[in-house]
């Protein structure tokens, strides 16, 4: 249920959204999600439609999609994919920051080719006694001539072993504690002393990359400081605050791509006579699910449209993580007993879905976390 009337322009985009969901990330999701497997070339057959650079402007090879307009896609990307569509989370907040924080020597360097598909990127600010707590971040990028010598590690990284250039949020002044201290770094992956030591075995979204990075005397040029010293967290802020709506978009469609299955399956599934459908007990368990997510896509599209107008809070951003993460939680959930034994089985896929949809209300920035944001502005 979108709260406005979509142009004809949206629609066909929406469409073709979903016909490449279809046929690219669906009939790989389950055997990508078996093997921890993310197909590279299904990063560059986004590039190819669009789908790397959607929110940055024509001049840098984007598509120049308003948020309302991505959020549609990535609705319909997720359908197909959580595990394949999330790479574009991190890959987004990167070339956006660039662009938003950038220089004009900077922007075409690190944006075109991302936007593109040519060149993955990903963000890094979160540490192993780092997490929530950004003000607490350890590693170290400290200014000797004209490099910046990084040191340090970080954990939890999507993307991580696939990106080529990486946003890294690091401590540039160690003698000013807390966030004032941070600044924002663009750094390659080919750089001496960068490596992935780590990728992770995850309980959902598992065709996406999460890993460790390890810096060793980095050297990183000077003019691959993003803005200027002491604006990391500000930074890395406003990243988070542009994740927490694709959070909302994974959340949206997942719950559809869930709620779809288990419609499909109680019409069919026949016990006592008649299709399980035709129980009250189903039947409202599904009106349930369908309210949940319906009011769930009506308040995302209302934020991006907020988003779009440049009115939105973060609070209000938070406020749409936590209702649709906790909804698609819901939803999976349900749909796994409306399915019964064969909603724990791999077959039917709606045990993925629950796997997927536990991620939303964790990754950039646990629902707690988000509340804590919607209550300071109380």
């Amino acid at each position: 249920m979108i709260p406005f009337e979509l142009t004809v322009e949206q629609k066909a985009l929406r469409e073709t959204a979903k016909k490449f969901a279809e046929k690219e990330l669906y009939p790989i999701a389950l055997e990508t999600d078996e093997h921890h497997n993310f197909p590279r070339e299904v990063f560059a057959k986004m590039g190819e439609v669009g789908f790397a650079g959607m929110l940055l402007p024509h001049e840098y090879d984007g598509a120049g999609l308003n948020y309302v307009e991505f959020s549609l896609v990535f609705q319909e990307l997720n359908k197909g994919s959580v595990g394949l569509s999330t790479c574009l989370v991190p890959h987004t907040g990167h070339l956006l920051m660039v662009y938003k924080y950038g220089t004009e020597e900077q922007k075409p360097k690190f944006i075109s080719p991302g936007a593109r598909g040519e060149r993955l990127t990903a963000f890094a600010m979160t540490e192993p006694d780092a997490g929530s707590d950004a003000a607490s971040l350890r590693s170290k990028a400290i200014l000797d001539g004209n490099h910046y010598i990084l040191n340090g590690s970080k954990c939890f990284i999507t993307n991580a072993g696939e990106a080529e250039q990486y946003l890294i949020i690091a401590r540039s002044d160690p003698k000013v504690k807390g966030h004032k201290g941070l600044s924002a770094f663009i750094v390659p992956s080919t750089l001496p002393g960068f490596t992935v030591s780590k990728l992770e075995n995850k309980m959902g979204a598992r065709s996406s990359p999460t890993g460790s990075l390890i810096f060793d005397d980095v050297l990183i040029p000077k003019e691959n400081l993003l803005g200027e010293e002491g604006q990391g967290l500000n930074i890395g802020l406003s990243l988070m605050d542009f994740a927490r709506i694709t959070a909302a978009g994974g959340s949206v469609g997942v719950a559809q791509a869930a709620i779809e299955v288990a419609i499909n399956y109680a019409k069919q599934r026949v016990q006592f006579g008649k299709p399980i459908f035709d129980f009250q007990a189903i039947q409202f368990m599904l009106a349930d699910m369908k309210i949940m997510f319906e009011a769930a896509e009506c308040m995302m599209y209302s934020v991006c449209n907020l988003m779009d107008l440049g009115l939105a809070t973060s609070s209000q951003v938070a406020t749409l993580k936590v209702f649709a993460s906790d909804m698609a939680m819901k939803v999976t959930t349900d749909a796994v007993q409306v399915l019964g034994g064969y909603g724990y089985m791999k077959e039917y896929r709606v045990e993925g879905y629950m796997r997927d949809a536990k991620l939303m209300q964790i990754y950039d920035g646990t629902n707690e976390i988000q509340r804590t944001i919607v209550v300071r502005d109380l």
